[in-house]
């Protein structure tokens, strides 16, 4: 574990993002396309709290060999 926000395991890299009340759907999910298609990371868990927060965990494979990015928001 890197720091509260990250979590690596044997196979899989998760982080925790935090999209505040006034993101709306369509913007959280260009930025969640977003490092989808450039980071390499893929939806795990979407939550959405009574005041508009949503906390979101994104995966990806591990690849030791390869240096991906981080996440882009």
């Amino acid at each position: 574990m890197k720091h509260p926000e990250a979590v690596v395991d044997e196979d899989w890299e998760y982080r925790r993002l935090q999209l505040p009340p006034g993101v709306s759907r369509r913007a959280a999910a260009t930025q969640l396309s977003i490092n989808a298609e450039y980071g390499g990371w893929e939806l795990s868990t979407v939550r959405l709290y009574s005041d508009g927060t949503r906390r979101v965990w994104l995966r990806r494979k591990r690849q030791p060999a390869t240096a991906l990015p981080e996440v882009l928001i």
